[in-house]
């Protein structure tokens, strides 16, 4: 069986399947799947979600991509709806939150400055409630493992990491795991691959982002959680395990990096 930690399932391009398409990726061994909200309009989207589909969970957070147009108001009804949200079974983490430092305008000194303090004050979220992350961390890994050192939320996954052996280890050390999905099934993306074959399989769990990163048999079209299975073997065939080595290892990562999940079966 096979876990989704980061598929964005709610998205417009699933349109009204979203509850079909969990339903074919459960058929094909998806046991779980980890729905992200991405701003205060979505989290009861996300939650009525994961209610409607038995392999389904959520997270709650800020994305930084929405933090432009986020109040500190969207911050208290966070830490709100953490606190209801914490007898729900199917809530497991805070995300998805991070920084992205891709976009240009997001470059831009006054929105750095304000993605890091939504960043901040959803760890500190995260870390009174003694929950994971889902940590976005797009051209910003070293930034955002300096905010992780210093509020020490409950671990992690640091999500489509793109990093650094060395930043790698320093998101494993902060007790993260590392996501990794469609981008590590282009053979041009040697660095990916690199780190898939060669960082401790402890380290990782598997996404598929959908609908986005799609995985190269499908690219450029959207991405589903029916794709983890496949993605898995592409991470299987690089390590030079067996496919049900690989699906047993990844869940028990996701299982040990996100605690709510056993509470789900």
């Amino acid at each position: 069986m096979w876990i989704d930690t980061h598929c964005h399932l709610d998205a417009h391009e699933f349109g009204d399947e979203s509850p079909q398409v969990a339903a074919r990726a459960g058929a094909q061994g998806v046991a779980m799947i980890v729905i992200p909200a991405v701003e205060r309009a979505n989290f009861s989207i996300v939650r009525d979600l994961a209610a409607a589909a038995p392999n389904a969970c959520y997270a709650l957070g800020i994305h930084p991509i929405y933090v432009p147009h986020a109040t500190e108001d969207d911050l208290i009804a966070l830490r709100e709806a953490v606190a209801l949200a914490m007898n729900d079974p199917r809530f497991v983490a805070i995300g998805e939150i991070g920084l992205d430092f891709f976009i240009p305008m997001l470059c831009e000194p006054a929105m750095r400055a304000m993605q890091e303090h939504f960043l901040r004050e959803q760890l500190r979220i995260a870390r009174d409630f003694d929950l994971p992350v889902l940590a976005h961390v797009r051209r910003s890994q070293d930034i955002v493992l300096k905010h992780v050192r210093q509020i020490r939320p409950n671990g992690g996954i640091a999500h489509a990491f793109n990093g650094s052996f060395q930043q790698a280890q320093g998101y494993i050390d902060l007790g993260f795991k590392l996501g990794f999905g469609g981008a590590m099934t282009f053979t041009r993306a040697l660095q990916i691959r690199r780190m898939a074959a060669d960082l401790p399989l402890a380290s990782i769990v598997l996404e598929t982002d959908a609908p986005d990163i799609s995985p190269s048999w499908i690219h450029p079209g959207r991405n589903s959680p029916e794709e983890l299975p496949r993605i898995g073997a592409v991470l299987a065939e690089l390590r030079g395990l067996a496919l049900a080595d690989v699906a047993v290892a990844t869940s028990a990562n996701a299982r040990a990096v996100l605690p709510r999940l056993p509470l789900m079966e």
